[in-house]
């Protein structure tokens, strides 16, 4: 009797699930519908003009806000229930024995729905590599999981369309395919930390064999949603303010002069000054729209996201934990790169 009330239980939450995803897809289309008059509603009761420097720049900041935070807890929840999965264990298992190519294209794909941030750099690596996966299929994971995230995927999909989007999408993978491939020619392994190498005596992770139904795993989405949304709102907040200044009071055309495609150099220093930058995709992407605006080519500004976003001076000093130098140093020379071409790519396709 108990295992049926259990049942029962359950099939009343997945009801209730299912029932409120219904309503909140509905409220989430209409919403989404109404963004441009929410936020000239806004500038009514603040009785200002878009005419005004400081009145374009409000209605970008409630626009774009409300924008990202609904295509961000949308595209996050749908990521949430497919990472299910995709537990790191199972990715684990997945690659583990895995030869270089295949495992390269394997572990850049994984990159895209894994669960990663810079806290979990240094276990996930140390935890692939004990698992038998080959270095460089390990540096492919580690590229792809921060720089082609479906929180960057996402936004650029909401600002630019789905042709900058899959651009992105393509090149980011090839980059971290690339690197991957090239850091494991060079045979590196004698960089890793002395106690990397220690721990690597055979350990082997196996793949996670719990089956999820689809009631939990729903509510892996909504855990997922609300961890992801609340970490980042305030990179969004302070994002989308930074590019609504830019927006409302940078001169149009501004940044053709020193940002744009004509600008030969301008890839490689967008790249150097986003190293020591550190934030996220939710962060960086509505301060690159602004840019864009401005008269700063596509290419340039996406090469300042990726370097952001893939070789941060902190992410780097936390993976200096167990890489040596000149490991760090080829993995940064060979991104580096790569983001380079993916930049001069963009500029010369759009």
């Amino acid at each position: 009797m108990r295992v049926v009330h259990i049942e029962e239980s359950s099939q009343r939450r997945l009801a209730k699930w299912l029932l409120s995803l219904f309503i909140a897809t509905v409220a989430w289309v209409l919403t989404y519908s109404q963004l441009t008059a929410f936020a000239n509603w806004i500038l009514g009761l603040l009785s200002l003009s878009r005419e005004t420097h400081f009145g374009e720049a409000v209605h970008f900041f409630f626009y774009d806000t409300l924008k990202v935070l609904l295509l961000l807890t949308g595209i996050v929840f749908v990521m949430g229930i497919i990472q299910t999965f995709f537990s790191p264990e199972r990715t684990r298992a997945l690659l583990s024995g895995k030869r270089e190519g295949v495992g390269n294209v394997l572990a850049a794909t994984l990159g895209i729905v894994t669960p990663f941030c810079s806290c979990s750099a240094v276990p996930l690596f140390i935890g692939l590599l004990s698992a038998g996966v080959p270095l460089g299929v390990t540096f492919s994971f580690l590229i792809s999981a921060p720089m082609v995230n479906e929180v960057a995927l996402v936004l650029l999909f909401g600002m630019f369309g789905w042709k900058v989007a899959g651009l992105y999408l393509g090149l980011g993978l090839l980059v971290a395919i690339i690197a991957g491939l090239v850091i494991g020619k060079l045979k590196m392994e004698r960089h890793l930390e002395d106690w990397v190498q220690k721990i690597l005596a055979g350990q082997v992770a196996q793949a996670d064999g719990e089956r999820l139904s689809w009631l939990e795993r729903l509510e892996a989405g909504g855990a997922h949603m609300r961890e992801i949304v609340g970490k980042v709102w305030p990179y969004i907040l302070a994002g989308i303010a930074l590019g609504a200044a830019i927006h409302g009071y940078v001169p149009q055309d501004f940044m053709a002069s020193f940002m744009g495609k004509d600008v030969w150099w301008a890839v490689p220093a967008a790249v150097l000054l986003g190293v020591p930058m550190y934030t996220n995709a939710a962060g960086i992407i509505p301060i690159v729209e602004a840019l864009i605006g401005k008269g700063a080519a596509l290419g340039t500004v996406l090469a300042f996201m990726m370097a952001v976003i893939a070789l941060s001076a902190p992410e780097m000093i936390i993976l200096r934990k167990a890489l040596k130098p000149t490991l760090i140093a080829t993995f940064v020379g060979v991104v580096a790169t790569g983001i380079l071409l993916v930049g001069y790519i963009f500029n010369w396709l759009l």
